[in-house]
């Protein structure tokens, strides 16, 4: 039979959000229990985009070098619009110490988190349990979570608890904070192929053609990931043109890869479809619980925000929590909630931004009137002939934290040594 847990957070979800506030809270001595549903991180994931700022940050947190040989660096970014180059950036034009975007698999940075996390005495990862209910003291505030695990049902009692489980979060949806999902234009089928040799394996794709575009990704080893977008609620009409009707898609925007598609997507069970929205969440917490990453703040996969931004609400939240939560001891509510409402203005200015940009992104690739389409080329050609708008652009998604924009308090302390037996809290 399982047994409870007392710890000091509790921390729903084993993302990239959930495990770096979980290793940043550790280090900095705070009881820690992440709750993760998944047995293993060996699983499929389409966020895999690490923005440059996100690099810095696993530099800053002493992990980057851990990660080298899992990853692929990105170069340069590419838009063709009509068959015809109309922007084209290299990321080695701009000054930071880490300009490269990088395509990760999320399974390689989450054991990394996950390893270094448990080297700290106070962490604990509890595996193969899904939150289904909060526990509540009798003023109604938050005071842990019920989870359901093989071996029965398990209490994760704690001062504070973090929601980070994701775009379609089951705790958000529990804790009562109004969520309005905004559905946007379009939805991404997503499929892989073999990556094909006339192409660089170090850029960036975007592929437009009058109102279709996709996303050419190179993903780690040697593949390529494709998102093909379609008009929201699209995918019952494309699947009435057969499979066939895909790798016409495929051949408008992108002909290197039309024979590979016809190998390896012979069906729809090749393919995956993810429904594009937005939710905007007017307030990320209530007593003994915050909401963070896409939990909080989801956002669509242009310029893949989504991981970057669970990043650094992780290594944001942390210092603001631990001193509070220094020596054992439980914060007055009062207090606690002062910290997350901080936490709430410090990060949301940033989320804007990028929703704004990624906003923006969306209605340009969707035009398709022929005036609308030469409007969009020509502003595109606009901005590649102008470093300094181009920069200017591309510094709101990618460059907010070492462009000097970002996180106000910023603590990323030198890596702490964990002790030489880490003991687990037992779960």
């Amino acid at each position: 039979m399982a047994e409870d847990v007392t710890t000091q957070v509790c921390v729903v979800g084993g993302g990239p959000a959930g495990l770096a506030l979980g290793l940043e809270l550790a280090r900095r001595g705070v009881r820690v229990t992440v709750v993760e549903q998944s047995g293993s991180f060996a699983r499929s994931f389409r966020g895999e985009s690490i923005s440059p700022d996100s690099v810095w940050l696993l530099d800053r947190l002493g992990l980057l070098d851990r990660l080298r040989g899992s990853f692929l660096e990105m170069r340069r970014m590419e838009i063709t619009d009509g068959g015809r180059t109309v922007l084209r950036a290299e990321f080695s034009d701009f000054p930071y110490p880490h300009p490269y975007p990088v395509e990760l698999p999320q399974p390689a940075l989450l054991s990394v988190l996950a390893e270094e996390a448990g080297r700290f005495e106070g962490f604990g990862l509890l595996r193969r349990a899904t939150a289904t209910g909060l526990l509540e003291d009798a003023d109604g505030a938050v005071t842990g979570v019920r989870c359901r695990t093989p071996e029965g049902e398990v209490a994760v009692r704690a001062a504070l608890t973090v929601a980070a489980d994701g775009r379609f979060s089951k705790v958000r949806e529990l804790s009562g904070l109004a969520a309005t999902k905004v559905p946007l234009d379009r939805d991404v089928v997503w499929l892989k192929l073999p990556f094909p040799d006339v192409w660089d394996g170090a850029t960036y794709r975007v592929r437009i053609r009058d109102g279709q575009h996709g996303l050419f990704i190179p993903t780690h080893p040697d593949d390529v990931r494709v998102g093909l977008n379609i008009p929201k609620g699209g995918l019952k009409q494309l699947r009435a043109e057969g499979i066939a009707g895909l790798h016409r898609r495929i051949d408008a925007l992108a002909p290197e890869l039309s024979d590979a598609v016809r190998t390896h997507v012979t069906g729809w069970t090749d393919t995956s479809v993810l429904d594009i929205f937005t939710a905007l969440v007017p307030r990320w917490h209530r007593p003994g619980l915050v909401l963070t990453g896409d939990a909080a703040h989801t956002l669509s996969p242009i310029l893949g925000q989504g991981v970057n931004h669970a990043v650094i609400d992780a290594v944001t939240l942390a210092p603001m929590l631990a001193p509070h939560f220094a020596d054992g001891r439980t914060p007055p509510l009062p207090v606690l909630d002062s910290v997350l409402a901080g936490f709430q203005a410090v990060r949301e200015p940033s989320v804007a931004r990028s929703r704004g940009l990624q906003l923006r992104q969306e209605r340009m690739f969707a035009l398709h009137r022929p005036w609308q389409v030469r409007g969009r080329q020509l502003l595109y050609r606009l901005v590649d002939r102008s470093p300094q708008l181009k920069q200017r652009i591309l510094a709101g998604a990618y460059f907010q934290l070492q462009g000097g924009d970002g996180v106000p308090g910023l603590d990323l302390p030198a890596p702490a040594p964990a002790p030489a037996v880490a003991a687990t809290p037992s779960t």
